[in-house]
């Protein structure tokens, strides 16, 4: 993938009021924009995801599945907030001269998805044919098809929601009261609150998973064991596997956003919001999710006119989406199948 730096030098107005002194957006692409442009596939990433989609997403990207590169150009950009080369808590403040820390404004999506489009136009990109994420970048892809309906010609927004659920809520507070209860979270230091964020992150896989693959992948061997249990050391890997390339900053950030998503704040309400989607529309859930659980899905479904779902069956709960490639692919392909022949039916009519 090639990698690039987006600079917008100009005061960007937050919704929630303050502002950033200008940002910078760290994006990836890959593949070839074809002559008339309309190939372009945009990627938002998930909570800890990154611009590099190829480390965590080439299941969708390989040659001969459905977004083959050698026919598509992609395009994926580190979200606003984030520790991956965006402007994000651990970036400098440039009229302090300080790194920013604590005093990192509270963002949504709106606000992420007005820095994407921003992007968009800087790199000349008047169309995107597909527009996918799933998670916290599901919940973009639908802000940014509501906001942009001239320019989004498809979405798919996987796992996701209208509004974060008290549900959803009620688990990231958990988390953030985990790195609020780490002493080294008040400091302002790159690695303040990391520990916290550990046990954030152990609380979030338990949303992320189900029993049913906890039960397979970390069942014990033996009846007599009484302590270091499989399934503890695991939740003690991902937490530091995550300590070590995130930061509790970014973190707390990106939950917030994910809580105050609300696509009917200002639009009277979300079905109304949903009726400004104009984009064919493909919405993925997942039976074992607990966290975005089905009928968010398919009530996205319902709201969004002319809009297929279609549900993946999974033991991986809300992380299906990152797993379940063969699914996917052929769920995508038959998604657009059934897109050409309703344009051809509309042309011979």
């Amino acid at each position: 993938m090639n990698q690039g730096l987006f600079h917008y030098q100009e005061k960007f107005e937050l919704e929630a009021g303050g502002y950033l002194p200008g940002f910078q957006l760290k994006y990836s692409t890959a593949g070839t924009l074809n002559k008339d442009r309309s190939n372009l596939v945009w990627v938002t990433h998930a909570l800890t995801g990154s611009a590099d989609l190829l480390d965590w997403w080439k299941g969708l990207f390989d040659d001969g599945k459905v977004f083959d590169l050698k026919s598509n150009f992609v395009v994926c950009a580190n979200a606003l907030g984030g520790c991956y080369g965006s402007t994000g808590p651990l970036s400098i403040n440039p009229e302090t001269g300080k790194t920013f820390y604590h005093s990192f404004p509270l963002l949504t999506h709106r606000d992420i998805v007005r820095s994407f489009d921003l992007l968009r136009e800087h790199l000349g990109l008047h169309s995107i044919h597909t527009l996918i994420g799933g998670s916290l970048g599901g919940q973009q892809v639908l802000e940014w098809a509501i906001m942009k309906p001239e320019v989004i010609k498809h979405i798919v927004p996987i796992a996701c929601n209208a509004w974060h659920s008290p549900w959803g809520i009620a688990f990231n507070e958990a988390q953030r009261m985990a790195i609020t209860a780490d002493v080294t979270w008040k400091e302002d230091s790159a690695r303040a609150g990391v520990e916290g964020m550990k046990a954030a992150r152990a609380i979030a896989m338990i949303s992320y998973r189900t029993f049913s693959i906890y039960s397979k992948a970390q069942a014990e061997k033996s009846d007599e064991r009484l302590d270091n249990f499989r399934a503890s050391s695991y939740q003690r890997y991902q937490g530091d596997k995550l300590g070590n390339r995130f930061n509790a900053f970014t973190y707390w950030i990106y939950s917030k956003a994910m809580d105050n998503h609300n696509v009917g704040r200002g639009r009277g309400a979300a079905p109304e919001a949903l009726k400004r989607i104009t984009a064919k529309t493909l919405v993925v859930g997942i039976e074992s999710d607990i966290l975005y659980q089905l009928s968010e899905q398919q009530y996205l479904s319902e709201k969004i006119e002319g809009s297929q779902l279609v549900v993946l069956q999974s033991d991986y709960g809300h992380d299906g989406f990152l797993v379940e490639f063969e699914q996917m692919n052929e769920a995508l392909k038959n998604f657009y199948d059934r897109v050409n022949e309703e344009a051809v039916r509309v042309i011979r009519i």
